[in-house]
């Protein structure tokens, strides 16, 4: 089980001891939980108390995390999962979960585990059940999955990868600027275990999505996103939409993966916080 650190501890009495309505904020792979420091301002302002807890193990800083990259080796979807339940049932109240990605994914598992008030995933990645597999996202994971090895490892994005996964509907400019801002090493292991999901009864990359206690639930889409396409996006709604809670998706049109982080985040985010807000008061 992983240790609840420092940061969070401190993340937590903050937000228990605000009154406020907290909102957990996750993030994927290849990303640090400071990528979501402008989203937190605007929920913030909007009046929640916000927290970005890490994967086990993060560092602190991009620069950190390009020094010692074999911190993120071997976390699986499962330990990542369990140490978000870990530090969200430390909270006072039940919170509102974002996620991007990886973290879009995990956000479902966590609202799944009835912990969440509302959820919003961004680009989730697909899990158990979740069929389509177009090329696009194929070829955005084949710098994992092209050596069986890389399960074990951490594996950094070259720019040109990047370019390609994240960054492919801003322009040559912003693409570089995000990936030397942005990108760390990811686990391989989370890229095998969605691979491998729908031939694995035991993955721990499955959603408990009939659970009634799952509560409102958006799944967001880049319309050019080349990691998640909106086939994967809609089928992995189509799941959901059996739920008794609400249940809706939405595509933001010309958007890429970097959705979250490059120049027209702000729109991405003040769709998530309106759908927050009509379910969950601040």
């Amino acid at each position: 089980m992983a240790v609840i650190t420092e940061h969070e501890e401190e993340q937590l009495d903050q937000a228990n001891g605000s009154g406020r309505t907290p909102v957990v904020f996750v993030h994927g792979l290849w990303l640090l939980p400071t990528s979501w420091d402008r989203w937190r301002t605007v929920f913030d302002e909007a009046g929640y108390t916000t927290l970005a807890p890490g994967w086990p193990d993060d560092p602190d800083t991009v620069e950190a995390a390009k020094e010692h990259p074999e911190v993120f080796a071997h976390k699986t979807v499962g330990q990542v999962a369990d140490h978000f339940e870990d530090v969200i049932r430390k909270l006072n109240t039940r919170p509102a979960i974002v996620g991007h990605s990886f973290g879009g994914l995990l956000t479902q598992i966590l609202a799944g585990r009835g912990v969440s008030a509302a959820s919003v995933a961004v680009d989730p990645a697909p899990f158990r059940g979740v069929l389509p597999l177009p090329i696009s996202a194929l070829r955005s994971a084949a710098p994992v999955l092209h050596n069986p090895a890389n399960r074990g490892r951490a594996v950094p994005l070259t720019y040109e990868q990047f370019r390609y996964a994240f960054a492919n509907a801003v322009s040559e400019d912003e693409a570089k600027e995000l990936y030397e801002t942005y990108a760390v090493p990811g686990s391989g292991a989370p890229i095998f275990q969605a691979a491998a999901a729908n031939l694995n009864p035991w993955t721990e990359a499955k959603v408990r999505s009939k659970n009634p206690e799952r509560g409102p639930l958006l799944i967001m889409s880049g319309e050019k996103d080349h990691v998640v396409p909106w086939a994967i996006a809609n089928a992995s709604y189509k799941k959901q939409k059996r739920n008794k809670s609400e249940t809706e998706i939405v595509q933001m049109p010309g958007r890429g993966h970097s959705l979250t982080i490059d120049g027209g985040w702000r729109e991405v985010a003040d769709t998530a916080l309106g759908f927050i807000k009509r379910f969950v008061r601040p």
